[in-house]
């Protein structure tokens, strides 16, 4: 019999538990391409390796390379484009993704592949105006995959769960929750996460180095090679196992019924979404406060690097800690300690509010983040019935990436010092925290 060193990893993680072992862990899940998740890690890896590269490309063309006042100019112009994909995404999108299980690999594959066209036309035209258009068709793709992604894992899970069941363990690695046939979407959300914080990583530091050393146009041609090999590994992934479906075919419209006038699925999930949103709006916020406040003070650019870096890294240590819990917490508890605990940490640093704290706080706010997303991730794929889980992914994502761009434009537009604009965020996040904690109670 073959021996199989993932599970036996994931033997000794049941134990420990720890951030060091669920990476190992994932990372050999990463390699292990025989299951449905480890192709789709492989997928999700690679698309984070090429957006990441796409994004330094833009940040040294659109923001490091021109004066703050024009840079302010294009950077506005950059965040409202980026609410119009999903324009597109959502009332298009949407329906053919719900439509399709089969053709969800190919969808993910036609994403990955028009990255690869439009990233080299993009190296053709960085300092001029067509960059625009062909930044929102890289928008466009690859918030395609996002939503894509989210009715993904559902069907990875279902595939890969009857063998992860016969070794006592969920199909994330953590021991089988008696009281849920399902698998734990946590658990996959928060490794996929994980898989790609580290390998954006990773990116960020070559992508850098090839911005510094050659240039932008040498980064988007690296891109558009990740984007390639991206588009084979999408077609390799696996059919999904066929969801149960209802027994009786007279409930099937009354459901389709229920699904139009409720998209969102029931009143949990409308309350998460309210809560997620913030959490956006405060990354968005809090991102482009650092980031103009920084240059208005003439910071290096070592500022920014130790902000993204302390950043991922927060990321990762949230992932721990949401792989930790996810089986003593509900998700609804973690979103309002997110909530809170970003009120806590934007809160003390209007105490002190200078570079050093700020870029600690980026820390912070991106271990909440990590927290907060995989949790109600797992809250829409086990409240939203399978066949409208794409229009519902597509609009989720409009709305969150609705508040992260308001977020960010506010900084951009207002010149705003860092205690004030971290005391916005500690309100709005404490008053968020404990509406969501008391008031999604009430109503259940």
């Amino acid at each position: 019999m073959r021996c199989n060193p993932v599970g036996a990893l994931r033997s000794v993680s049941v134990r420990t538990r720890g951030l060091l072992s669920l990476a190992w862990a994932s990372t050999l899940d990463l390699f292990d391409q025989t299951t449905a998740f480890g192709r789709l890690a492989l997928v999700h890896v690679l698309m984070m390796a090429g957006d990441t590269f796409v994004t330094i490309s833009l940040a040294g063309s659109l923001f490091f390379s021109v004066s703050p006042t024009e840079a302010k100019t294009k950077v506005l112009a950059y965040l409202l484009l980026t609410i119009a994909p999903f324009a597109v995404v959502s009332p298009l999108l949407g329906p053919l993704i719900d439509r399709s299980s089969s053709g969800r690999r190919i969808l993910v594959a036609l994403s990955a592949l028009a990255r690869v066209v439009l990233c080299v036309l993009m190296s053709q035209h960085l300092n001029g105006w067509i960059l625009f258009p062909l930044a929102f068709l890289v928008l466009v793709s690859s918030k395609l995959y996002v939503v894509t992604r989210g009715t993904l894992v559902p069907e990875m899970a279902r595939t890969d769960q009857f063998a992860d069941h016969a070794r006592g363990v969920d199909a994330a690695g953590w021991p089988t929750r008696t009281d849920d046939a399902e698998p734990g979407f946590a658990g996959f959300n928060a490794q996929l996460t994980l898989l790609g914080t580290m390998v954006g990583l990773l990116a960020g530091f070559v992508g850098v180095g090839i911005l510094k050393s050659i240039g932008a146009t040498s980064v988007l041609i690296v891109a558009s090679m990740i984007f390639l090999v991206a588009t084979f590994a999408s077609l390799r992934l696996r059919r999904p196992t066929p969801a149960r479906r209802v027994t009786n075919p007279a409930l099937a419209p009354v459901q389709r019924d229920l699904q139009v006038l409720q998209p969102h699925g029931d009143t949990e999930v409308s309350w998460g979404l309210t809560a997620t949103a913030v959490v956006r709006f405060t990354v968005g916020f809090s991102t482009f406060l650092l980031a103009f406040g920084l240059r208005r003070s003439h910071a290096g650019l070592g500022w920014f690097a130790a902000a993204l870096v302390l950043s991922g890294l927060g990321a990762l240590a949230g992932l721990g800690l949401v792989t930790r819990v996810r089986n003593r917490l509900p998700e609804s508890t973690l979103l309002t300690l997110s909530l809170l605990a970003i009120a806590l940490g934007a809160a003390l640093a209007t105490f002190d509010a200078v570079a050093p704290v700020q870029v600690i706080l980026a820390a912070w706010l991106g271990a909440c983040a990590a927290v907060a997303q995989p949790s109600f991730d797992a809250i829409t794929q086990r409240h939203v019935p399978e066949g409208a889980q794409g229009q519902t992914f597509a609009r989720f994502a409009v709305r969150q990436q609705l508040l992260w761009v308001i977020g960010a434009t506010i900084p951009v537009a207002v010149a705003l010092n860092f205690a004030d604009g971290d005391g916005i965020v500690a309100v709005l996040a404490g008053v968020t925290g404990v509406v969501y904690g008391l008031g999604r109670r009430m109503v259940n």
